[in-house]
């Protein structure tokens, strides 16, 4: 079973794209146990996967693969925040029954980042975009992300720099170190550029995916396997050193969880300091429920 069913301009440019305080030595750790989050409301007996919180802290996205009543194959799903209280999810508008998944939000909350296999890409998932209303919660027409991006393999879980001029995601279709790699693409003349792999000690032969960055930048965390398809998936960490993400680090039970699949990191810029994944965890809501865990960044 596929794990997800549980569920030259170069480095120096894209890196300094997406970091705005200046250069220190940075560190990263946990700070207390995790938590279910929203259970009943996104977390269910279904499975749920790698949220994305609007800036606002008002939306709540995530992608489900057997939630019922959607359009069709993997669904992203949708809830809104009104007097403190969360709406019943539903799917989102641009739904089709391909496959769409992982959402991120723009730093202003106008825009969606997501992954799809539906018509009218370069092959397998793609990347795509569509646009935000906040204030009334609908959305544009999807436009996918170019050839700078997409390839003929898979594009997963894009995650938008700060100032929006950065875009991580994993990909296989770039002939990286392994089986999935980490990828970035600047912003440039109105397109997406030639992504370039991110440098230091997070592609290795098996496959790593699924990031989120920290603390404008300077912190990594990202999943890793062996093998997807087959292998357990835990989350891991790494630090910015210059142009490169270094001190690669296995998280600890606090989050993952010997033999089982961890997976889908976020940010929730409504609250900083804390840190949203994915997976099965004791005490959960279902097969693959999110949860939350603070964490501080120095």
């Amino acid at each position: 079973m596929h794990a997800r069913h549980v569920l030259p301009v170069a480095a120096s440019a894209l890196l300094a794209a997406c970091v705005t305080k200046p250069v220190h030595e940075a560190a990263f750790e946990l700070d207390g146990d995790a938590s279910v989050f929203l259970p009943g409301i996104v977390s269910s007996e279904y499975s749920e996967i790698r949220p994305a919180a609007s800036p606002d802290g008002d939306t709540v996205l995530w992608g489900s693969t057997n939630r019922p009543g959607g359009a069709g194959g993997w669904d992203i799903w949708m809830s809104r925040r009104r007097d403190d209280a969360w709406s019943a999810p539903v799917a989102v508008a641009f739904d089709t029954p391909a496959n769409e998944f992982d959402p991120a939000f723009s730093a202003d909350g106008r825009s969606v980042y997501f992954f799809s296999n539906r018509a009218g890409g370069y092959g397998g998932d793609d990347l795509w975009q569509v646009a935000f209303d906040p204030a009334t919660a609908t959305f544009g027409a999807p436009m996918n992300l170019g050839a700078g991006v997409n390839s003929a393999g898979d594009e997963w879980a894009p995650t938008p720099s700060a100032d929006g001029s950065t875009l991580l995601f994993a990909t296989n279709g770039r002939g990286g170190a392994g089986r999935h790699d980490l990828f970035t693409s600047t912003w440039r003349d109105g397109a997406w550029q030639a992504a370039v792999p991110l440098a230091g000690e997070v592609n290795g032969a098996g496959d790593d995916f699924d990031a989120a960055w920290l603390d404008d930048g300077r912190v990594l965390v990202f999943a890793r396997s062996e093998n997807i398809d087959e292998a357990p998936i835990a989350l891991w960490t790494a630090v910015r050193d210059g142009e490169r993400y270094v001190r690669a680090r296995r998280l600890d039970a606090r989050v993952n969880v010997d033999g089982g699949w961890i997976l889908g990191p976020a940010i929730d810029p409504a609250h900083p300091g804390v840190l949203l994944f994915s997976g099965e965890r004791p005490g959960g809501q279902g097969r693959a429920d999110i949860h939350s865990i603070r964490y501080r960044a120095r």
